[in-house]
Formats: C-alpha cells, sequence, structure tokens
C-alpha cells in the first residue's frame, strides 16, 4: 500500500512576522515601509506622538529644576554678600571705636603740649618728642580743627562766648579756646570757640540829626 502524494496546499504555512531581522538585526524592508508611507502621507505615528509628549514634559520639568536651583543659588550668593559687607562695616565700627577712645585719652596730653608751645617751651629734645607725637596721630586718622575766622558750625564748634562785629556778615570763629579733633567722620571733641556775629540792623543806631531852630 503506497501513500498518497501530499497536496503542497495542505501544508501550514509558516510566516516570520518578526520585524527584525534576527541575522543581521537590522529592520526588515517589509516593515519599514508603512512608517514611511505614513510619513508620506502625513499621518502621524500614535506611538511617536506619546513619546514626543513625553520628552516634553520631561524637558519642561527638567528646565523647572535648572530654574529653580539658579535662582537659589543666586539668593544664597546675595545673602553671603550683604553678610560680608555687614561683617566687614561692623568690623571697621569696632576698630575706629576702639581707636577713638585711646586717642581721645591723649587729648589732654596734646593740649598740655599746645599750651607749652605757647610759651616757648617746647625745645630741644623734647620738641622731637612733641613733633613725632603729631606725626604719628596724624597717620592714625587724627585731624585738628578750629581756626580763627572759619564760619561757626554748631556740629562742630561749641560757642563759649559771643560777640557783635560790624566786621563780619556770618557767624565766624573770632578766639580758639581750645581746638577740636576729629577721627575721619567722628568727632571725638567739638572745638570750644569765641563766636563774633553780624550786628543787626535794629541795634545799629542811626546818625543824630543837628537841631535846625
Amino acid at each position: 500500500m503506497t501513500d498518497a502524494p501530499h497536496d503542497e496546499g495542505d501544508r501550514p504555512v509558516i510566516r516570520d512576522k518578526r520585524r527584525i531581522d534576527p541575522q543581521t538585526g537590522e529592520a526588515r524592508p517589509g516593515e519599514a515601509r508603512p512608517e514611511a508611507e505614513r510619513a508620506a502621507s502625513g499621518v502621524a505615528d500614535p506611538d511617536s506622538a506619546i513619546e514626543d509628549e513625553l520628552a516634553g514634559i520631561v524637558e519642561a520639568d527638567l528646565v523647572r529644576q535648572i530654574e529653580e536651583r539658579t535662582a537659589d543659588l543666586q539668593r544664597v550668593q546675595a545673602e553671603f554678600a550683604n553678610y560680608r559687607r555687614r561683617v566687614d562695616r561692623d568690623r571697621q565700627a569696632v576698630a575706629e571705636q576702639a581707636l577713638g577712645s585711646v586717642l581721645l585719652g591723649l587729648l589732654p596730653v596734646l593740649d598740655d603740649v599746645d599750651r607749652a608751645r605757647s610759651h616757648g617751651e617746647v625745645e630741644g629734645g623734647f620738641k622731637l618728642v612733641a613733633d613725632g607725637l603729631d606725626t604719628t596721630l596724624a597717620k592714625l586718622g587724627l585731624a585738628r580743627f578750629g581756626e580763627v575766622g572759619e564760619p561757626f558750625d554748631p556740629n562742630v564748634h561749641e560757642a563759649l562766648t559771643h560777640t557783635l562785629s560790624a566786621e563780619v556778615d556770618e557767624p565766624v570763629c573770632a578766639e580758639i579756646y581750645q581746638p577740636g579733633y576729629r577721627v575721619g567722620e567722628r568727632i571725638l571733641r567739638p572745638a570750644r570757640v569765641a563766636v563774633a556775629e553780624p550786628e543787626s540792623e535794629s541795634e545799629v543806631l542811626p546818625p543824630e540829626t543837628p537841631d535846625v531852630t
């Protein structure tokens, strides 16, 4: 008994529907055609649109995080700069206050030296010491003020006496009883002065007129 030959049409057909060729690792031409046709027809791939949307969301979130971190960094830098300026200002103020306290204690010594100079008693070695003291204090920022004839300023001058004068147009320092001293903008001691003020018109008597009889 012989078997009848099988009809080729009855054999099962196995089709390889894998999109990637297992031997070459590349997309098969038949599978790439539909995407090319969709691109040519202008129809967007749903999967590709979702991927683009997700990529946009991730990118926007990254941009937002970068902007937030940049703002935080700028704020920290500004706070540190303000802190450093405040510390430097406080340190300078403390140094000036300490220096002012020391110089304030030396003012009576300078007054004694000034009185000795006015009496011609600063001679020889004592003169060198006095001049060296003045030079050193000037380097530390101590400045003397108060001169005869300068305008009177109640912020830096202390008026001990007042006089009227027809020779002045504004209040001026007519005499210096004690010089003033400052360090920078800080007044250690105001200058004690005599103030000459201009005579007012009401205090000036008119000239006498002769009697006509």
